[in-house]
């Protein structure tokens, strides 16, 4: 029996064994299976699909809130865009002349000549969806006799509202010019060598300190009017600008426009600063006592009306005319046409003819002027011009060379 029982120990021996064996091998090939590539790239994956489905929740979140501010009424300036523009202008003149006396400075000034240094810096902001506000700065400008300019200084400050199709305001709170306000011209467009090659009267270009407008169109006429305010010094003048534009075809215009200026000067009103004017409560007889020889104020009423007219053969071609005239001296008239092609891609010229004097026949001023035009690139524009000037008994010729780079 015990060669019988040692054999059965062996064979339970062997089993218990072989079962050991094989467990340890099922327990290392489990753990194999946990640190396998395979399954960190899936517990991985799992992770990474909760952690999006979190963020998901957020971003939606976010959404619905911004939804929720934009639907409700807040300011105007919440959703508004600002451009900035810029632009330096660098004009000088040669004049072909032996000496300059009083005779030819008269000349000169006469004939609108701007040189120096110009830099200006406009910033645009659309409010809501119509309407938009203008700050311009400025550096320097021309013909004041300061070659490098000075530093950049708020110059003007404009708002538009557009209320309807046929109805539009103006406000122009500081730097009001005619211009501002007027509808066949733009504030923003490009400034020409001399007053005369401007598609548009002198009046136009008029500083009147502070102002506010209305423009109402209806079928094919546009018209404007415009008050403006303008304390400066011991000086007040308060001026009214109208003007009437008939749309004679789809790119022909003709305007007729006027301003009215009724101007008060004293010695003993010193400037009390911008947009500031003092008002009398207690003395009912002011404007009276004022009134009187011995107040040492002075009342002066001026004004002009001109007509002028433009057609647009395309964005780069245009003609126009116009002609002014002075309320104090309706014989004295101021005139000039020009014609202007400026493609972007080619090159450009520009001719004007333009005059004063007594009626048309009889002119005391007359100049001719003409220019081409280099765009090199799209910043920089090259302009080198020739101007004949003849004032009375004072003739001469003139070259001039402008530069312009803009942003």
């Amino acid at each position: 029996m015990e060669p019988v029982t040692t054999v059965v120990d062996k064979l339970k021996g062997l089993a218990k064994s072989t079962e050991d064996l094989a467990q340890r091998l099922l327990d290392r090939r489990r753990n194999a299976n946990h640190r396998s590539p395979i399954e960190i790239l899936k517990r991985l994956q799992r992770e990474a699909f909760s952690d999006i489905m979190k963020l998901r929740d957020r971003q939606e979140k976010v959404e619905k809130l911004l939804t929720f501010y934009k639907s409700s009424k807040g300011s105007p300036f919440q959703e508004a865009s600002t451009h900035v523009k810029g632009k330096v202008d660098i004009q000088g003149a040669f004049f072909i002349a032996d000496n300059v006396d009083e005779h030819k400075h008269n000349a000169i000034q006469k004939s609108g000549l701007r040189t120096g240094i110009d830099a200006k810096l406009i910033f645009e902001t659309a409010v809501g969806e119509k309407d938009a506000l203008v700050a311009e700065f400025v550096a320097s400008e021309k013909g004041r006799g300061d070659v490098l300019g000075g530093p950049l200084s708020l110059a003007k400050i404009f708002y538009a509202a557009n209320v309807s199709d046929w109805f539009s305001a103006v406000a122009v709170p500081m730097g009001a010019l005619c211009r501002d306000v007027s509808v066949s011209a733009s504030s923003h467009q490009e400034r020409a060598i001399t007053e005369y090659s401007e598609f548009g009267p002198p009046l136009l270009s008029q500083h009147n300190g502070s102002g506010i407008g209305v423009m109402v169109k209806k079928s094919n006429m546009v018209a404007s009017l415009a008050q403006f305010v303008n304390p400066c010094g011991v000086s007040r003048s308060l001026s009214t600008f109208g003007e009437v534009v008939w749309e004679l075809s789809r790119n022909t215009k003709l305007s007729v426009l006027g301003v009215h200026s009724v101007s008060r000067s004293t010695s003993q009103n010193p400037s009390l600063g911008a947009l500031t004017f003092p008002i009398s409560v207690f003395q009912r007889d002011r404007f009276s006592e004022e009134d009187s020889p011995t107040s040492g104020e002075r009342r002066e009423s001026d004004g002009s009306i001109a007509v002028m007219m433009n057609r647009e053969f395309d964005e780069n071609s245009r003609i126009g005319g116009w002609i002014e005239t002075k309320n104090s001296n309706p014989r004295n008239v101021q005139w000039a046409v020009t014609m202007r092609d400026t493609p972007e891609d080619e090159l450009g010229w520009g001719l004007t003819l333009g005059g004063s004097g007594q009626c048309l026949q009889n002119l005391q001023h007359f100049q001719i002027e003409s220019f081409f035009n280099f765009n090199v690139g799209k910043n920089f524009k090259l302009q080198p011009a020739f101007m004949y000037v003849n004032d009375g008994g004072t003739q001469f010729p003139a070259l001039m060379l402008r530069s312009s780079w803009s942003l």
